[in-house]
Order: structure tokens, then sequence, then C-alpha cells
């Protein structure tokens, strides 16, 4: 359980890095957008992200931050298949889990999620931007965090016993 908590700190803190370049992400996004020709759809899934960097990104700051975006996402879903083998869990924490699995699907349509409050990632995007390109994308990331602390929390609050008697 303290691999799972240390992980996940560790991912908070890339997230941090990320977030307070979230502008220079966007441009990313905006940047293999055009060179792709691919202005109309929203940027939607994992893999369009990974689609753009690997065949229309012209600038190592775009690689970069683009590549960034998606170690975070390949981390969170490591952490999700660690939850499997840390603990058994119960519908709840099952729920949470799966939810995660979900989300992080490299083709998973990310273009209906948003992150509510405390996270105001959608805030800094223009109304046009929020709501028909980027806003499920730069969602992602904090969701997935919110349901992994969930998780850890319904573990915490799980009787001794049942921690121990699930393997």
């Amino acid at each position: 359980m303290n691999e799972v908590k240390e992980a996940l700190r560790n991912i908070e803190q890339h997230y941090k890095l990320f977030l307070q370049q979230q502008f220079t992400f966007i441009g990313a996004l905006q940047h293999t957008r055009e060179n792709a020709h691919d202005m109309i759809r929203p940027v939607a899934s994992i893999s369009q992200v990974q689609s753009y960097m690997d065949h229309h990104c012209n600038n190592s700051t775009d690689r970069r931050i683009l590549n960034m975006f998606l170690n975070i996402c390949n981390d969170l879903s490591k952490l999700c298949h660690k939850l499997e083998t840390v603990h058994s869990g119960n519908n709840i924490t099952n729920g949470i889990r799966e939810r995660c699995k979900l989300l992080l699907s490299h083709s998973n349509d990310l273009s209906t999620i948003r992150a509510k409050y405390p996270h105001d990632v959608v805030n800094h995007l223009s109304c046009d931007e929020a709501k028909n390109h980027y806003g499920g994308v730069v969602s992602l990331i904090p969701i997935v965090l919110d349901y992994m602390k969930e998780w850890v929390t319904h573990i915490e609050k799980l009787p001794r016993h049942v921690l121990y008697n699930a393997h």
C-alpha cells in the first residue's frame, strides 16, 4: 500500500509540472492538429495524442510536452494495474479501478469528460477550446488522480483482517 501511495505522489508531482505548462500542451496539440489537417474533430483519445506526436510533431518543445502527457497517462495505467495486485478490493474499489482502466484505455473517447472543481484546467481554456477541442484531454489526468485517491481512501477504511486475507 505504501508503494501505491508513493507512486501516486510521484505521478502527482509530474502532473504539477505538466500543469504549469498547460498552454504549451494546448499549443502542441494545436500545431500537431494543424499538421495532421485534423482541425474539426476534438482531441478525444490518448492514441490520438500519440499519433499526433509520432506523425505530426515538428519541434522538440511540442514533442517534449506531448511525451510528458503520454508518460503520465502510462504511469497512471501502470499504477491502475498495480492496484489489482495490491488488493483484491470490494465492489466500490473494483468499480473505481475499472473506471480508471476505461479512462486510460488508449482508444477511449474522452471528448465528453470534464474535470470539476477544484480542478480548473478546463477554465484555463477559451470557451471554444474547452467545449470543442481539448476539454476532455486536459480533464483526463486530474479525474484519474481523483479516482486513485478515492481508491486509496476506501482501501484504508477496510478492516485490517480483510486486507491481509485478500490474497
